[in-house]
């Protein structure tokens, strides 16, 4: 007799946040509940074997749990990152080699276009060659305030390390990207339900969704596919960074589902994207958020 299928609602508990709000950009040990980013869980069925992966953003949250899948499905990863995250670059760069892949760490601030043209260089020189690309680095910062809140300053970083940054690195990544290849941006729920303290950072999700769609229809003929998952409220580093405490603590329990998401619960979105289980697919925005919707 077979067993029962797990209730997804129960598959993880919500995220305890019990202590002040972390410096930005937040490292994994400081937090109080450590994501699940399935270490323990996640079993490949070589999907990706030989593929060679850039992940921005490849550090912690979802992007290291993305960099552990595609490793456990026999991809070479390139992981970019901020300097000062380099203790999460180096813990996800151990995970990649115990699942028998090539880990390249190249921390940088991809805020500039010379710091994106050194990654993709950087891929194409240590792996050969690239054939997954995954935009996943965003940064965000909760401004309770609204537009009067929101500096120059703090739109400006939003939008070029959510916008620009995508925008270089798909441009300059694409000569290295024969037929087969794939591009996955990381989206968001905000695309289409933005939140009044996340003004900017919502705005760039929109302006993802819409990139993710015009590019895959200019690429298709090439055969390079491009989607981008749509996460919803999943529990990282960046929650406790970036948000108030009161904020965090209930981060998630609006949705359907009623608890905050695990990066473990993003990376099979982005392994189907990168595999040819989605060869039909492209400019498509999967929604990976506990019933709420993207669309």
């Amino acid at each position: 007799m077979s067993e029962r299928p797990e209730d997804p609602t129960e598959r993880f508990d919500q995220p305890e946040n019990t202590g002040d709000q972390i410096p930005h950009p937040g490292l994994t040990g400081e937090m109080d509940d450590q994501p699940d980013h399935g270490e323990d869980s996640y079993v490949g069925h070589e999907r990706l074997v030989g593929k060679r992966a850039v992940i921005t953003g490849g550090d912690s949250g979802i992007g290291r749990a993305v960099a552990i899948a595609f490793a456990r499905e026999g991809a070479d990863v390139v992981i970019s990152y901020l300097p000062e995250e380099e203790p999460d670059g180096a813990e996800t760069a151990r995970l990649i080699e115990a699942a028998g892949r090539k880990a390249v760490r190249c921390p940088g601030d991809i805020r500039t276009e010379e710091a994106c043209q050194q990654l993709i260089d950087t891929a194409v020189s240590e792996l050969g060659g690239l054939d997954i690309l995954v935009n996943n680095a965003a940064f965000q910062m909760a401004q309770p305030g609204g537009i009067a809140d929101i500096t120059t300053e703090q739109f400006d970083r939003v939008m070029k390390t959510n916008l620009y940054a995508m925008f270089w690195l798909c441009k300059q990544a694409l000569p290295h990207l024969g037929a087969g290849s794939s591009i996955i941006n990381t989206a968001s729920v905000q695309a289409v339900d933005p939140s009044p303290h996340l003004l900017d950072y919502a705005t760039t999700k929109a302006g993802i969704h819409n990139f993710t769609r015009g590019l895959a229809a200019e690429l298709a003929e090439q055969g390079v596919r491009v989607n981008a998952v749509a996460p919803g409220p999943i529990w990282t580093p960046l929650i406790p960074a970036t948000m108030p405490t009161d904020t965090a603590e209930g981060h998630g329990e609006s949705a359907p589902m009623g608890r905050a998401g695990q990066p473990a619960e993003l990376a099979p979105a982005y392994v189907f994207f990168a595999s040819t289980d989605s060869s039909y697919i492209t400019g498509e925005m999967l929604g990976v958020a506990g019933g709420k919707p993207v669309s």
